[in-house]
C-alpha cells in the first residue's frame, strides 16, 4: 500500500525497524523541549500529515521502552487518525510517573500502525444469536 505523505519536520520519515515490525516511531517536532510535570498530558507535533485510503486508519501507539522505564504513554492508545483527516499528526502524552519527563526535538515519541478496517451496517433486533460465554465479561474467564 502506497500512501501520501507531506513531511515538515526535520526527520526522514517514519520507517519499519525490522522485517516483522507493525509499527513505525513518530518523531517529536519541537521548537523547544517540552517537560511533562506527572500526570500532565500534552499533544507532541511531529510535523507529518498524512493522506490515507479510505478503508484504512492509522493508529498511534505507545512505545513500551517510554512507559515501562518512563511511565509516559499515549493517554487515548490506540489515538486513530481517519482518512479524511488532513491535519499534522500530533500524540497527545501523558506522564503517569512521579518524575518530570522531558521530551526533546527528534525523540521518539510513539509508534504509528497502519491498518484496514470495514464500514458495517447495523441490522437491528431483538435478540442475539447464543454462545458459549454469554453475557460473562469483566473478568469472567479468570486470571489463570
Amino acid at each position: 500500500m502506497t500512501i501520501r505523505i507531506v513531511n515538515k519536520s526535520d526527520h526522514a520519515l517514519p520507517a519499519y525497524e525490522s522485517e516483522a515490525s507493525a509499527g513505525m516511531d513518530l518523531r517529536a517536532q519541537l521548537d523547544e523541549a517540552i517537560v511533562l510535570t506527572p500526570l500532565q498530558r500534552g499533544i507532541v507535533k511531529t510535523g507529518l500529515f498524512i493522506e490515507l485510503p479510505i478503508g484504512v486508519e492509522a493508529q498511534v501507539r505507545p512505545r513500551s521502552g517510554m512507559a515501562i522505564k518512563h511511565g509516559i504513554t499515549v493517554l487515548n492508545a490506540p489515538g486513530t487518525i481517519d482518512a479524511d483527516y488532513r491535519g499534522e499528526i500530533g500524540v497527545i502524552l501523558v506522564n503517569l510517573s512521579d518524575t518530570p519527563f522531558t521530551i526533546n526535538h527528534g525523540d521518539r515519541i510513539a509508534q504509528l500502525v497502519i491498518a484496514k478496517h470495514e464500514t458495517i451496517t447495523w441490522k437491528q433486533t431483538d435478540k442475539l444469536s447464543d454462545s458459549a460465554r454469554g453475557t460473562a465479561g469483566f473478568g469472567s474467564t479468570g486470571i489463570k
